[in-house]
């Protein structure tokens, strides 16, 4: 087994360590975003982090009230221009914690006396160092460069500040559920994976969603682009109308990710014109009508609450990467070109 598909299956134990060990610092945590003197929400990220930090956007921005927005690193790097932060809380995302663009934001919000927390897998850090308060992400060694459970557990680390924030009991016992869920999903996806065999011939797909799964549409993309090379781009439905779809060929693979939930219409709502361009559709969903649409349904197990359906639905598009990899004979664990690690600026 290689090491990205062990990891990928210890990611509801990754998850439930994570809620276990972390619950009381997210609580504690809690009272930062509380502060009258917070306007909006700052997160800096890079790569799967960026992707988190979509996720963030919504959930955060649901349970403080405030505007999410996403920092500009190359104001505080390149440029040495960075702009006051008078009313910001600032979020550092990043899985290694090595990042040196996101630290150059939390870095600048402490300089500016700003509130500021990391969310990184690596406590001991220059992240985590520069954060005034740590939230360990408790996800384990990531031995394969694609990341798997650290994106998940850092998804985990935002539901958690939700809950924690809204000083939540039925939010964190929804959480505290997705362990299992998860566990189950990941064996659903392996269950349904053989049908992945008839993209082997694919050169490229995209990916649609919206709403608190819009990053989980990145995520995808990302994937599949890191494991297999593949020319894959995501969009949201509203997106995808102005103008992409023109690029749709008949052949061309469309994964639509739509779980039950407020956002689900949207994304459905594409499908007739997919269809009318013959794409091959993939869904995504515990939505039965949906799934019969696909020409490859990739269910996702039912129950899960849509502001954590991120934590399940990103699975099948794990599962779809390293199988549209390992197709094509590449070597899931070492991707061409790219490390475990990236340092930019």
């Amino acid at each position: 087994m290689s090491l990205l598909e062990t990891e990928l299956r210890e990611q509801p134990a990754a998850l439930a360590r994570l809620l276990e060990r972390q619950r009381a610092t997210a609580s504690e945590l809690a009272s930062v975003f509380r502060r009258d003197d917070v306007r909006y929400l700052l997160i800096a990220s890079r790569g799967s982090s960026s992707n988190a930090a979509r996720y963030a956007q919504y959930i955060l921005g649901r349970a403080n009230r405030v505007p999410v927005m996403f920092a500009t690193p190359s104001l505080y790097t390149i440029y040495e221009q960075p702009p006051r932060l008078e009313g910001a809380i600032v979020l550092g995302i990043s899985q290694s914690g090595a990042s040196p663009d996101v630290r150059a934001v939390v870095s600048e919000a402490r300089r500016q006396g700003r509130p500021t927390i990391a969310l990184t897998n690596d406590p001991s850090s220059p992240l985590a160092s520069e954060a005034e308060h740590v939230l360990p992400l408790e996800a384990g060694e990531e031995r394969a460069v694609a990341a798997t459970k650290t994106y998940l557990n850092s998804l985990g680390a935002v539901a958690l500040l939700f809950a924690a924030i809204g000083a939540d009991d039925v939010a964190r016992e929804q959480l505290a559920r997705v362990p299992d869920a998860l566990d189950r999903q990941i064996e659903l996806s392996f269950a349904t994976a053989p049908g992945l065999s008839a993209y082997a011939d694919a050169v490229g797909a995209t990916v649609v969603a919206r709403g608190v799964n819009y990053g989980t549409a990145y995520e995808i993309a990302l994937k599949i682009r890191e494991l297999s090379g593949l020319v894959v781009e995501a969009y949201s439905p509203a997106d995808l109308m102005h103008g992409p779809i023109a690029a749709i060929r008949p052949g061309w693979p469309v994964i639509a990710v739509a779980p039950t939930g407020p956002a689900h219409e949207s994304v459905a709502e594409v499908v007739p014109a997919l269809k009318e361009r013959q794409a091959r559709l993939l869904a995504v969903s515990d939505v039965q009508q949906l799934l019969l649409q696909a020409d490859t349904p990739l269910p996702l197990v039912p129950g899960v609450p849509e502001w954590l359906s991120p934590l399940v639905a990103v699975v099948p598009g794990q599962v779809t990467a390293m199988r549209l990899a390992q197709q094509r004979g590449l070597d899931v664990d070492n991707p061409a070109g790219l490390r475990k690690v990236t340092l930019t600026r």
